[in-house]
C-alpha cells in the first residue's frame, strides 16, 4: 500500500514556488514617507472616537468568539480547563492594573475575553462528554422515548438508552436518534424495546463540509440508525428521570398541537403552519421545502429570530394596548415596562414549547436582552445589546459559532443595527398633512423599510449562507418582500391567538384562517420558483474567504468612526477568493462505496453507489446543479461487476474496486485505486484509498496540480476529537451494508 499522505500535502514532489517582492537598491515604496504617519494619525483619531462613544465593548464579543474558534481549530485530545481560565484571570487582573492606559486596558480586556472564550469551549466539551458508538452494530435496544417527530412515513425518535446489546455503560451511547418507518402509536415518555441498527454519527461528506457528528455530540446523541421490525411498548423497569418526563410531556403537547393544526388545514399548508407554531418540520415534504428555499423564505419554518421577534412583538403590543385602554393603569403604571416583562415571559414560554432548539435559544437570548433594555430605560436595539446577547449565547453554547444559524442571525442583526437609518423607511414625512397623505406616507415607509431591511439582511447573511449551503436565491428579495408582511401581519398574530385559544378548544377557526395565509405564502413561493435561475448552485469556497468576509462585516458594522471603511479591503479580497475557489477533481466516500471524478467535460462522473445525501453534498460543493438521480452522472464511467474505471484530468485514471478480483488489473493500470476492502500489500497504484486509509482519514478529495495530487481528508490520523472515535489500531471490521438515507440526514 502506498504511503499515507498527511491532510493537505501533495503526493508528488512539492516543487519550488519562487516568489517574493524584489526591490532595486534605493527604491521607495509608494506608501512610505508622509503617508504612514498620516494613516497612523487617522487610525489613532478613529480609535479615540470609538473609545469616546463606548464602541469598544462589542469587540469583547468578537474576542470571545475568536477564542472559541481557536479552541475548535486546535482541539485534539482532552480539553484543558485550568490554563485558559487562569490566563484569562491574569489578563483581567492586568486590565485592572492598566485601567488608566488607553491602549493597555483594551488590549488586556481583549486577551482576557479570548482566553475565556477558549475556556468556555473547553468547559462545554467536557460538560457534554458522553460515549459515541465506535462502529455499526445491530442489537436489541431499550430505553425511554424522549422526543418524537412524525414524518410522512413513520417517525423519527430520540431514545434515552438504558440497554443496547451487551455494550458496557462506558461504550453505550446515552442518547440515540432512530427512524421508524411503520406507523405505530408511540408517544414521548414510552419505554420501548426493539432491534436497532445503529451507526456512529456520520462525519463530513467531504473535507470542510458539514460535520453532523460534531453537532450530534453537543446534542448528546451518540449514534443514529433505524429500528428493525416490531417495537414493543413495555412497563418501565424504573421511573424515568424528572427532566426526561418534563421533556417528554412538552414534546407530546407539541405533537398534539401539530396534529390539530394539520387537521384544521390539511396538505402542505397545514404542515407548514404547524412548523411555524411548534417547530415540527417532519411533515413538510421535500418538494415544499425546495419551493420555500427557491423563494428565499425557508427560514420562516425554522423557529429562530423571526419567530421570537414577532411573538415577542405581538405579546408586547397586545399587552400594552390592553393596559392603555384602562385610564388608571395607563396614567399611573409603567405600562411599557409591564408589557416588556409580559413579552419576555411569553417569548420564553414559546421557546420552551417550540422545543428549545439551539437556533431558538440563541434568538431568545437576543430577544430577552432587547426587551430587558426597555426595563432599564436603555435603547432596545443597539450594538452593545447585540454584543451582550452574543456573549451570553457563546458562553452557553460555544459550538454554535461554527454553525450557519448563529452566523446568519447575528450577522443580519449587526447589519440592520448598523444600517438603522437606511432601513427606517421614513423617506417622506408630511408635516400638517391630512389623513390621506399620512396614510400614503405610512404605506411608502412600510414598503421602503421592508425592502431595505430585506436587502441589508440578505447582504449581511449571504457569505454565511453561500459557504454552508452553496446556493444563492437571486429572487430572495422579492420572496421576502412579498411574504414577510403576510407572516408578520397575519400568520404570527394568528399563531399567538391560536395558542391562547387552544386551551379553550376555540382555536380551530384560527388555525383555518392561518392556513389561508400560509397557502398564499406558498403560492407566492411557487410563483417565484418558476422564475429562471431561481436557485443557483455555486462552488464551495474555503474558510479563508469566509473569514475575510466575516471580518469585513464586523469592520463595516461595529465602528462608529471612519474606521468602518477598513472593511472594504477584506470584503474585496474575500469576494475574489470566493469567486475563484479551488474545485476538487476526485471525491471519495468515507466508506469507499462510491466516488466522483471530474470528466473531460468538466463535470463530475459518479463511480459506484455513494449515499444519496453524500452525492448531493458533492454536487453542491462542485457548483453542479444536477439532481442526485440525474442519469448523466454515470456517463464517462466504465463499470462491470468487479468495479468501475473513469479518466480524470490529465492522465489521471481512477478505479473503484467492488470485487477483490479487480485489484490485480487496477493496481497495475490505475493512478488511484479506491476500495471498501483492504488492498493487497503489493498494489502498485500511485495512491491507494482502501479500508485502512479511510478508517484513518475519512472522506477524501483529490486535486490535480502541477506538483502532483493534492490530498485533503476529513480527519487527521491520530487526532482525538471527542465527537470522532479514534480509528481502530487493529484491522478494521468488514464493511457494513450501506446506511439508509434517513439515518444520514441531519
Amino acid at each position: 500500500m502506498a504511503a499515507e499522505p498527511r491532510a493537505g500535502r501533495t503526493v508528488a514532489g512539492a516543487g519550488a514556488h519562487p516568489g517574493g517582492l524584489r526591490l532595486a537598491p534605493g527604491a521607495v515604496l509608494p506608501w512610505s514617507g508622509a503617508t504612514l504617519p498620516r494613516a497612523g494619525a487617522w487610525i489613532a483619531a478613529g480609535l479615540s472616537e470609538e473609545a469616546a462613544q463606548r464602541r469598544l465593548f462589542p469587540w469583547l464579543a468578537v474576542a470571545f468568539g475568536a477564542g472559541v474558534l481557536l479552541f475548535f481549530t486546535l482541539a485534539d485530545g482532552p480539553p484543558l480547563l485550568a490554563a485558559p481560565f487562569g490566563a484569562g484571570a491574569a489578563c483581567a487582573g492586568a486590565a485592572v492594573a492598566l485601567r488608566a492606559r488607553p491602549v493597555g486596558l483594551p488590549v488586556m480586556l481583549g486577551l482576557a475575553a479570548l482566553f475565556l472564550g477558549f475556556g468556555a469551549a473547553a468547559l462545554r466539551v467536557a460538560g457534554v462528554a458522553a460515549p459515541v458508538l465506535a462502529r455499526t452494530t445491530i442489537a436489541p435496544l431499550s430505553g425511554f422515548v424522549e422526543a418524537l417527530e412524525e414524518r410522512e412515513e413513520g417517525a423519527r425518535l430520540v431514545v434515552r438508552v438504558r440497554r443496547f446489546g451487551d455494550l458496557a455503560p462506558g461504550e453505550r451511547p446515552a442518547r440515540v436518534r432512530v427512524s421508524y418507518r411503520r406507523a405505530q402509536a408511540l408517544r414521548p415518555g414510552d419505554y420501548i424495546e426493539a432491534k436497532a441498527r445503529l451507526l456512529p454519527p456520520p462525519e463530513p461528506a467531504r473535507p470542510g463540509g458539514y460535520d453532523f457528528a460534531r453537532d450530534a455530540y453537543f446534542r448528546g446523541i451518540g449514534a443514529v440508525g433505524s429500528l428493525l421490525g416490531a417495537v414493543a411498548v413495555l412497563p418501565a423497569p424504573e421511573p424515568a428521570p424528572a427532566a426526561l418526563r418534563l421533556a417528554a410531556a412538552i414534546d407530546d403537547a407539541r405533537n398534539a398541537l401539530t396534529r390539530r393544526i394539520t387537521d384544521a388545514n390539511g396538505g402542505q399548508a397545514g404542515a407548514v403552519a404547524a412548523a411555524l407554531v411548534t417547530g415540527k418540520r417532519g411533515l413538510i415534504d421535500p418538494g415544499t421545502s425546495e419551493v420555500l428555499r427557491a423563494a428565499g423564505i425557508y427560514h420562516v419554518v425554522s423557529i429562530s429570530g423571526l419567530h421570537m421577534v414577532l411573538a415577542a412583538g405581538v405579546v408586547f403590543w397586545l399587552a400594552r394596548a390592553l393596559l392603555a385602554l384602562a385610564p388608571g393603569p395607563a396614567l399611573a403604571w409603567p405600562i411599557k415596562k409591564i408589557a416588556a416583562g409580559l413579552a419576555m415571559a411569553g417569548v420564553t414560554a414559546y421557546c420552551v414549547f417550540s422545543g428549545w432548539d439551539l437556533a431558538a435559544e440563541r434568538s431568545l437570548v437576543m430577544t430577552l436582552v432587547m426587551l430587558g433594555a426597555i426595563l432599564v430605560d436603555r435603547p432596545a436595539l443597539s450594538l452593545r445589546n447585540l454584543a451582550l446577547a452574543a456573549l451570553l449565547a457563546l458562553a452557553r453554547e460555544p459550538e454554535g459559532l461554527l454553525g450557519p444559524s448563529f452566523q446568519m442571525s447575528f450577522g443580519a442583526v449587526a447589519g440592520l443595527v448598523a444600517c438603522a437609518r437606511l432601513v427606517d423607511g421614513r423617506i417622506w414625512r408630511p408635516e400638517d398633512a391630512g389623513p390621506l397623505a399620512r396614510a400614503l406616507a405610512w404605506g411608502l415607509a412600510t414598503v421602503a423599510g421592508t425592502l431595505a431591511t430585506t436587502l441589508v439582511a440578505q447582504v449581511a447573511t449571504a457569505p454565511f449562507a453561500t459557504y454552508h449551503f452553496q446556493t444563492v436565491q437571486p429572487f430572495g428579495l422579492v420572496g421576502n418582500a412579498l411574504t414577510l408582511p403576510l407572516v408578520s401581519v397575519v400568520v404570527m398574530p394568528a399563531a399567538v391567538l391560536g395558542i391562547l385559544a387552544y386551551p379553550f378548544a376555540l382555536d380551530r377557526p384560527v388555525w383555518w384562517a392561518m392556513g389561508l395565509a400560509v397557502r398564499g405564502m406558498l403560492d407566492i413561493a411557487g410563483w417565484i420558483q418558476g422564475f429562471d435561475h431561481a436557485t443557483l448552485v455555486v462552488p464551495a469556497f474555503g474558510p479563508g474567504a469566509l473569514a475575510l468576509m466575516a471580518a469585513a462585516l464586523l469592520l463595516l458594522a461595529l465602528p462608529a468612526s471612519g474606521l468602518r471603511w477598513l472593511g472594504l479591503a477584506p470584503a474585496a479580497l474575500g469576494l475574489v477568493l470566493a469567486a475563484s475557489p479551488q474545485r476538487r477533481d476526485v471525491y471519495v466516500d468515507r466508506e469507499g462505496g462510491g466516488a466522483a471524478v471530474r470528466g473531460a467535460d468538466g463535470r463530475l462522473t459518479v463511480l459506484g453507489r455513494p449515499p444519496a445525501f453524500v452525492l448531493e453534498q458533492w454536487l453542491k460543493a462542485d457548483g453542479d446543479g444536477r439532481s442526485r438521480d440525474d442519469p448523466s452522472l454515470s456517463r464517462g464511467a466504465a463499470c462491470d461487476r468487479l468495479g468501475c474505471v473513469a479518466a480524470g484530468p490529465g492522465d489521471l485514471r481512477v478505479a473503484l474496486v467492488r470485487d477483490k478480483r479487480a485489484f490485480a488489473e487496477d493496481c497495475a493500470r490505475a493512478s488511484v485505486v479506491i476500495a471498501r476492502t483492504q488492498a493487497p500489500p503489493g498494489c502498485g497504484a500511485g495512491l491507494v484509498i482502501d479500508r485502512a486509509f479511510l478508517a484513518a482519514h475519512g472522506a477524501t478529495t483529490l486535486r490535480v496540480t502541477p506538483a502532483g495530487l493534492a490530498v485533503d481528508t476529513a480527519r487527521r490520523p491520530g487526532e482525538g476529537l471527542p465527537w470522532r472515535p479514534r480509528a481502530p489500531t487493529r484491522t478494521p471490521p468488514p464493511p457494513q451494508p450501506e446506511p439508509d438515507e434517513t439515518e444520514l440526514e441531519p
